[in-house]
């Protein structure tokens, strides 16, 4: 297990992490998300040991990684597949990470097998493509047989196939006990692979759930509604009942309408009774994408100036409306100017305010010391002493 308490970490003038807390639990596949520059690699270069933090602590299997006996047999990671000397085989350059951890030769020849390379175990891994390095670098994290496994983008420039293998190892070395922690910014294969999320913003603890409580408690379904296109009298008089039910109405560009707040069965019965043919009713489940994009659009540093109208996380721009009873507040956007901070002041488990989503209560992690439990400290941008980041140095 994995287990950080209040983690914070400080470049100067800048904080990439700021009081970050969470538990990653064995057996299961934990996905670590956020924006560019939200703190995810320098989280993860401190859980083993490359960065120490400034204050706080992380720990696994109880102690920091320095301190664990022969670490490479415990924990393996793959932070950087480039980090190889390219005059070396793929073969030599395990073979030399074996030997600095006592790991016989044989292993070497195994994990080579399962990464697919031992046909080009005796090639130079300079002129390996940005596949084969993302699959040696696996290999390196293996080697040991660890009980704990991070993963930083293992899916980077592998084609269908790797990916797919990726995917089914996760799941496989999750199976077998083992703590699997993948950061990734695939949000598709986040959602096949991952049964848990902790997700960062601006270095603060934003979501730490799982991936159905997630998509649920940050999106919003809605009913796909078409009637005959020859008919748009018809269209509109049932959008007109439908407003009347309580339910929010939005026309699309196909002549449809997006139908929030009813359930189809009510939908398909206000029809009926109105003599409104339907040539579709069916039902809009959100994805992962779409879920984190609408938690996340506040804490986005770096943002593109173009792109389609209408996309949530484009200047002036706040996502798919909302439904009944929920928040205009979401959390990661700002609050407006001399608005209520609905998540300022509140302790470690206690509950939050009325339609604000239960994952913000940010209990104290088991066993944590009570001044490290994790709280989320508002809309970022974090306090005021934590500027934006304005380069990749500071992830």
């Amino acid at each position: 297990m994995i287990e950080a308490y209040g983690l914070t970490k400080r470049y100067g003038a800048k904080t990439a992490v700021y009081n970050l807390s969470f538990q990653v639990r064995p057996g299961i596949v934990t996905g670590f998300l956020g924006p560019n520059g939200s703190g995810k690699s320098t989280t993860m270069r401190m859980m083993l040991g490359l960065d120490n933090p400034t204050s706080g602590q992380v720990t696994i299997g109880g102690h920091p990684y320095r301190r664990l006996p022969n670490a490479p047999r415990q924990v393996g990671a793959l932070l950087d597949a480039k980090a190889v000397h390219g005059g070396r085989s793929a073969r030599n350059h395990l073979l030399s990470l074996a030997q600095l951890s006592g790991i016989p030769a044989r292993r070497v020849d195994e994990v080579l097998g399962i990464v697919g390379l031992h046909e080009v175990a005796k090639k130079r891994s300079k002129g390996f493509s940005l596949g084969m390095g993302q699959r040696l670098g696996i290999a390196a994290a293996l080697l040991g047989d660890p009980q704990v496994l991070l993963f930083d983008e293992p899916v980077n420039g592998l084609d269908p196939e790797g990916i797919l293998w990726v995917r089914n190892l996760m799941k496989q070395l999750a199976s077998e006990g083992r703590t699997v922690f993948v950061s990734s910014h695939l949000m598709s294969e986040m959602a096949l692979t991952a049964e848990h999320l902790i997700v960062i913003g601006r270095g603060q603890l934003m979501a730490d759930t799982s991936v159905k409580d997630f998509i649920t408690q940050n999106s919003v379904d809605f009913a796909r509604v078409r009637t005959p296109e020859g008919a748009p009298e018809q269209r509109d008089k049932l959008a007109a009942a439908l407003a009347e039910q309580g339910a929010q109405v939005q026309p699309e560009e196909d002549g449809a309408l997006r139908v929030t707040g009813l359930p189809l069965p009510r939908i398909s019965d206000l029809a009926h009774g109105l003599d409104v043919r339907l040539w579709e009713l069916s039902p809009h489940q959100a994805s992962l994408e779409e879920a984190y994009m609408r938690l996340t659009q506040g804490a986005v540093d770096y943002r593109s100036a173009g792109g389609p109208p209408g996309q949530p996380g484009q200047p002036g721009q706040q996502g798919p409306p909302m439904g009944p009873g929920q928040p205009m507040s979401q959390p990661g956007m700002p609050v407006g100017p001399g608005g209520p901070d609905p998540y300022a002041g509140r302790l470690p488990g206690q509950a939050p305010p009325p339609g604000v989503p239960q994952q913000f209560a940010a209990p104290a992690a088991q066993g944590a010391p009570q001044q490290y439990a994790a709280q989320w400290q508002g809309p970022p941008p974090a306090p005021a002493d934590v500027p934006r980041r304005d380069n990749e140095d500071a992830r």
